[in-house]
């Protein structure tokens, strides 16, 4: 369901409206989890950055958000998202089970402090 969008909220109004709840709430949940967070659209995603970078994407699709990448080396996140690992750096959240937004807000916080860890 990738669409050509300018902004985040044109790239969500494009979707099926069940779509369009779970995915702001996504988007709710990763600015709560990283806050002064920014957003833009890049590779024709959503795309939640932090300081100009991108941090991570997420996408509407047939039947699953997508988002990505997974951050590395927590062997809590890794065990609690195991079931949503599609492809190598990819984590996808069906539709028709209940999207863990905890998860993907521990997700983001991993991600913020793994790049924080790049910077040392």
């Amino acid at each position: 369901m990738a669409t050509n969008s300018a902004s985040i909220d044109d790239y969500i109004a494009a979707l099926p409206r069940d779509v369009q709840e779970i995915l702001q709430e996504v988007r709710r949940t990763l600015h709560e989890a990283v806050p002064g967070s920014g957003e833009t659209i890049s590779y024709q995603m959503p795309t939640i950055t932090v300081n100009g970078r991108s941090l991570v994407y997420f996408a509407g699709w047939k039947k699953h958000v997508g988002m990505y990448p997974i951050p590395e080396g927590d062997a809590d996140f890794d065990r609690d998202s195991a079931p949503y690992r599609a492809v190598q750096s990819t984590l996808r959240f069906p539709y028709s089970k209940p999207i863990p937004y905890d998860l993907i807000a521990r997700m983001a916080v991993l991600l913020v402090n793994q790049r924080d860890g790049d910077r040392t």
